[in-house]
């Protein structure tokens, strides 16, 4: 129901009204319904909210009901961005929204809200038409509670840790501090100075405050600027219905608490007043049904209250006599287990035994209850369907004042969801929600058992790292929907290729280890290796694409590589690694040269992180020559390392290691950009017209932003992009060929030149190669070398530069190391050379002494 909140929440009334057995939904509502259109502006629904105070708006179109915003879903509006208060309703309500009849008795309402997990309900009257709105807060002030609240002190709602937020935090962090607490309000302090003002040290934000915000279109401010001051405060000692009368008289929901000491320790809310009454009732009713003198001194009134408490609960009841023989049971029994009370009234409940508990089990129940005059615990129980379920359950053993046994209460809960719930958190404790195989956790339990297995069996276990080959370029080509489905695909290829006591488990990503116990030896490791590589190899249909993917495998073996079982794991991940350096789709047993080459690696991956920021890495340059004339046209930028301890690094070293890590992005960068700011020192200096050609990595063309980082440092080195050449390698363009000529057309129309380096290694499709925009054919030195004197290479030579000259390309030969190298490209009409003939690559400035820009 939406009526203004001091009317609706904090009444006298409301809090006196009992409800009785014939209160109906439509008894409790009020009249005053919001709504708006789908397409009405946000803040607008929120301005009218504001206006009627009231705290939901019911979305309708063509005059049905399409969704709810309320003021909890104001906390998810961002006022960091203007354009969110003009979303129109549509866009950010709640959808869809439940229904009650004004006929609906307010016990089934109760069990409705419990069941479905809402906050409101539409409220339609016999002929379909909507007369309100009906919320949890409103069946609760309709079950008479004022008693209550004048027996409990506020104390007892205080949850401690209160965090306030500092006056000059933003609105932004209040909604999040409240939507992620699962709060309608948040504390503002201002701070120790302010403490003696007039307003106070503290103030307050709600949920109705942020509505206003959205209605008014208020930016992120400061949370100084709009809580309300003061934040009116109570004593910890007072009870609920004092502060249940302050609230009422101040028209607010929320009241700070003061300890003995007048420090701010909590803020309590209606919400926190009325949280937990379901089981205040039940609470209480167990002490009427333990008191000794509830037969001669409890009133009508109590006794009618329990009756309500009883058939009003969402648990379970049932009271039977001294002879454990069903009295009655309410309404919430009925539903759970399906009996009616007629057919269980005058039984034992032993009819609702599953047969699950040993006669045992319940002997040791009734020696609780008969000597401790109770008993909790879990039990299970079988529905009228035969369905089993589990329930917590509570009995109490009643007696009169004379201390006679005469009667049993019995109060339980179906915990079915709940047990579920466990199961679930345990699968996902120990395995792998994708594949669900183990995961780490439970392979290292497992790990460690088949350990003390093989050491006392005195037999050999091997431990596999299992990890796919170039995995990544499947997830950043075809998507993750179809790496996830292959690495289903290669969990269930493992499982089958092991044996039934062996086990196999995702360590993350495409990594995964395998554990092979009772081995002869490392012989039997590697046979079963090299069969699960074979096996993997096969093809995999996804989504109707073929899918080859290899891998790398390590192995590790006990006793022989280690005997414990971190070390183990990490051998295999060394052999794996070398595998992979051995040229993938293989596997490799570990050796203890392998630990120093890892160790190696390692720090060379750590220097190498530090190579870019500590200036280590530096350009050389190797002038590109006329063929035909020997005149400098061009010069090639050639990374190198020089590390302060190792002296210079070779470029076969590092660069694979820092594709692998990811480093050759920035480190391209930093190579593009330093070989431009050269390019402009050349110019500057007078130099006649100057190619500038940089090599480009696989993992940086696949970078989302690479052609938009090369504009970028053409524009801030104000390089003229005709003078810059990018070299890329024929298999980095057959990768994803869609996605790569869409790269190469937008870094064509930046102007810049494009090569294809070492032509004829990679797949030279012709049919590929003429849909490029490329300008120049780099010719492998492999083919250069023996040109002179091997009339094969000649041949080839011979027949890429009449292929790039048939296409419009010039061509290039690298690897000119001699005159007679030279001379067969000139015969040949190749274009250009490049090689150790003209000069080996160069500082900058010796190769500017070389090849003087003024000469």
């Amino acid at each position: 129901m939406n009526r203004p909140e001091s009317d609706r929440l904090l009444s006298e009334e409301a809090f006196s009204m009992p409800g009785n057995d014939e209160t109906r939904v439509g008894e409790i509502i009020g009249r005053n319904l919001l709504e708006c259109a789908p397409d009405e502006p946000l803040h607008e629904a929120a301005r009218r909210m504001s206006e009627r105070r009231v705290s939901s708006i019911l979305v309708v179109e063509d005059d049905r009901v399409v969704g709810i915003w309320t003021e909890r879903d104001a906390l998810r509006v961002d006022f960091d961005d203007p354009t969110t208060f003009a979303l129109p309703v549509r866009a950010v309500m709640s959808s869809p929204v439940r229904v009650v009849s004004t006929a609906t008795p307010l016990h089934e309402l109760t069990v409705r809200f419990r069941e479905e997990h809402v906050r409101h309900y539409v409220v339609e009257d016999e002929t379909g038409r909507r007369v309100g709105i009906v919320s949890q807060t409103d069946v609760v002030l309709n079950q008479g509670i004022k008693h209550y609240l004048k027996l409990r002190r506020v104390d007892a709602l205080v949850k401690g840790g209160l965090h306030a937020l500092p006056a000059a935090a933003g609105l932004g962090e209040a909604t999040r501090r409240m939507r992620e607490g699962g709060v309608d309000a948040v504390v503002v302090d201002y701070g120790a100075a302010d403490a003696s003002a007039p307003a106070g040290r503290y103030g307050i934000l709600t949920e109705r405050d942020v509505t206003r915000l959205v209605a008014q279109r208020t930016a992120d401010r400061a949370l100084g600027e709009l809580a309300s001051r003061p934040l009116v405060t109570c004593r910890a000692d007072d009870s609920l219905y004092r502060v249940r009368m302050l609230l009422a008289e101040r028209h607010i929901r929320h009241i700070g608490v003061l300890d003995g000491e007048g420090e701010l320790v909590d803020l309590v809310s209606f919400k926190d007043i009325l949280s937990g009454m379901e089981l205040a009732y039940v609470h209480e009713l167990h002490d009427a049904l333990r008191a000794r003198d509830l037969a001669l001194s409890a009133s009508q009134r109590d006794l009618y209250l329990a009756e309500k408490v009883i058939e009003s609960s969402l648990e379970g009841v049932m009271v039977t006599d001294a002879h454990a023989r069903i009295l009655s049971v309410n309404p919430a029994f009925t539903r759970m287990t399906g009996y009616a009370p007629e057919e269980v009234v005058g039984l034992n409940p032993s009819v609702l035994n599953s047969g699950r508990q040993s006669p045992a089990f319940y002997a040791r129940m009734w020696d609780g209850l008969l000597g401790d005059g109770q008993w909790q615990g879990e039990v299970w129980n079988r529905r009228k369907t035969g369905e089993v379920y589990p329930q917590l359950l509570h009995i109490t053993a009643i007696r009169d004042r004379e201390g006679v046994l005469t009667h049993y209460a019995a109060l339980f809960t179906d915990i079915s969801r709940l047990k579920e719930t466990e199961a679930r958190i345990r699968d996902l404790a120990y395995y792998d929600p994708l594949t669900g195989l183990p995961n780490r956790r439970l392979l290292d339990d497992r790990l460690q058992v088949e350990l003390a297995h093989a050491a006392r069996l005195r037999c050999r276990l091997a431990v596999m790292f299992v990890d796919l080959d170039r995995f990544k370029r499947i997830n950043d080509s075809l998507g993750h929907a179809v790496g996830d489905k292959l690495l289903v695909e290669i969990a269930a290829r493992l499982r089958a290729s092991l044996r039934d006591d062996d086990t196999v488990a995702r360590m993350g990503g495409d990594e995964f280890l395998v554990v092979l116990n009772n081995l002869s030896g490392p012989d039997e490791a590697a046979t079963m290796a090299r069969r699960m590589v074979a096996e993997l190899r096969r093809p995999v249909n996804v989504e109707g694409r073929e899918l080859v993917v290899t891998t790398s495998v390590g192995v590790a073996v006990y006793p022989d590589d280690s005997r414990d079982a971190d070390t183990l794991v990490k051998h295999a991940d060394v052999a794996m690694y070398r595998a992979k350096d051995e040229g993938r789709n293989s596997f490799q047993l570990f050796e203890p040269a392998m630990n120093a080459r890892s160790l190696e690696r390692l720090a060379l991956e750590t220097a190498l992180h530090r190579a870019l920021p500590r200036d280590e890495l530096q350009l050389y340059f190797q002038p590109v020559m006329k063929a035909e004339g020997g005149e400098l046209v061009a010069v090639e930028a050639l990374l190198r390392w020089r590390h302060p301890d190792l002296g210079l690094v070779s470029p076969a070293d590092f660069i694979p290691l820092a594709e692998d890590t990811g480093l050759i992005v920035p480190i391209g960068e930093w190579v593009l950009r330093s070989a431009c700011e050269h390019h402009r020192r050349w110019c500057e200096a007078g130099g006649a017209p100057l190619h500038m050609m940089v090599n480009i990595s696989a993992r940086q063309f696949r970078e989302e932003g690479f052609a938009a980082m090369v504009g970028s440092v053409l524009a801030e080195t104000g390089m003229t992009p005709g003078d810059l050449t990018l070299e890329l390698t024929e298999s980095m363009l057959m990768d994803d060929t869609d996605r790569a000529l869409a790269r190469l057309d937008h870094l064509r129309a930046l102007g810049v030149c494009l090569a294809i380096d070492d032509f004829g290694t990679g797949y030279s499709s012709l049919a590929y190669l003429k849909r490029f925009p490329i300008d120049e054919l780099k010719i492998d030195r492999l083919f250069v070398r023996g040109i002179d004197r091997n009339t094969r290479d000649a041949a080839l030579v011979s027949a890429i530069v009449s292929l790039g000259h048939s296409l419009g390309l010039r061509v290039v030969a690298e690897g000119v190391e001699t005159a007679a190298h030279l001379d067969v490209l000139r015969r040949q009409g190749c274009d250009l050379a490049q090689g150790f003939h003209f000069s080996p690559p160069l500082p900058w400035e010796e190769f500017v002494k070389a090849y003087p820009p003024a000469g």
